[in-house]
């Protein structure tokens, strides 16, 4: 989420204490217009449409749907949810339904593989800046 964002309209669509706080903050910190939904936000369809980024950390398994995404948009999937196999072996799955999104995203994270790493990647960076200024 670089400089190239900036004005961009952002919906957090989230529970704010899990992902949904840290993702408003970091977006209005980028210039994004930022709006916060959740199950219960009226017109949640149209206010999600009108997004050009969407994050979502819901906490539901492909609760989103690609009826939610403006044509374009970036799609950001921090949701990770154990579901149940035929084998009884379980799988993760994001809370965005990555196939059907995928025919509308510009981009979209996928999970397994997205929120994990880039959780890792930003701690390390995060642990790199403390030790710098430590020092300094």
């Amino acid at each position: 989420i670089g400089s190239r964002n900036v004005g961009r309209n952002a919906v957090v669509f989230a529970k704010l204490n899990i992902g949904g706080r840290p993702m408003a903050a970091l977006l209005l910190n980028k210039l994004a217009t930022v709006t916060i939904t959740h199950s219960k936000t009226p017109n949640l369809p149209a206010v999600c449409l009108e997004a050009d980024i969407l994050v979502a950390a819901v906490g539901r398994h492909q609760m989103v749907k690609a009826d939610l995404i403006k044509p374009g948009a970036i799609v950001l999937d921090v949701g990770i949810n154990r579901i149940e196999t035929e084998d009884g072996k379980g799988r993760l799955v994001g809370d965005v339904d990555f196939d059907d999104v995928s025919t509308v995203a510009r981009a979209i994270t996928p999970v397994p593989g997205g929120p994990g790493p880039m959780t890792i990647a930003c701690l390390l960076a995060n642990t790199l800046e403390a030790a710098k200024r430590s020092v300094s």
